[in-house]
């Protein structure tokens, strides 16, 4: 099983519009608690959990002072999610590692725990958590995958990736570019068959636009 999450919170301050104008987007708050928090929280029970930071990168580092989380400030640029992984490897430790982006909220069970529950490694190098785009709350867009009976994933499809999975990352080391998405190494799984997605039974709001605020809100109040 995992012992590492690695918490996407390394972003350009833009798509959240006037909310972000003097605060990073994963210390906007639902229901009073920050998207950063909500997420940590999830992983609270793993022994390391490691943030990236870019955009007003000290005000998650004083947020998360004292507390057993390891920030990483990408200064210079962004390295997207396929970059900022591989830079993260050091403090995360080998083995799988669990990703989750700091701007989704959940209602029903611990992600992680459905996750390591259909988690195999003998035959996942990567296991996507999805839901069908029915239970996607505040998505823009169609679905991401199509989720087969055997749990392989293919592009497109109305299941929509909530932006958490278990992932093999010792792949990363043969990507050459320094900034690229995690999307490379997924095509390289999906053409081995490795590619895996399992279902998640409750509902997810994306709150990656000023709209889910107040409909993560109205989500966990139901």
């Amino acid at each position: 099983m995992p012992e590492a999450a690695m918490i996407f919170a390394a972003g350009f301050g833009t798509r959240m519009g006037a909310l972000t104008k003097s605060r990073p987007k994963p210390l906007i708050r639902v229901e009073n608690q920050t998207l950063l928090d909500r997420t940590l929280a999830l992983a609270d029970h793993l022994p390391r959990r490691v943030v990236n930071a870019h955009y007003h990168a000290d005000q998650i580092q004083r947020h998360l002072e004292g507390r057993d989380v390891q920030v990483i400030v990408e200064t210079e640029e962004i390295l997207d999610t396929g970059g900022g992984l591989r830079n993260a490897l050091p403090q995360l430790g080998a083995g799988p590692v669990y990703t989750m982006n700091a701007d989704a909220v959940f209602a029903g069970p611990n992600p992680l725990e459905v996750l390591a529950e259909a988690w195999d490694p003998a035959r996942m190098d990567a296991l996507l958590l999805c839901l069908p785009v029915t239970r996607a709350v505040g998505r823009q867009g169609g679905g991401d995958f199509a989720l087969g009976p055997d749990m392989r994933l293919e592009r497109g499809g109305n299941h929509v990736y909530t932006g958490v999975q278990i992932l093999k990352t010792e792949a990363l080391s043969e990507i050459p570019e320094r900034v690229f998405s995690l999307n490379l190494l997924w095509n390289r799984m999906a053409a081995e068959g490795r590619l895996y997605g399992c279902d998640y039974p409750g509902r997810w709001a994306d709150v990656g636009h000023p709209e889910g605020i107040a409909l993560a809100e109205e989500m966990l109040a139901q």
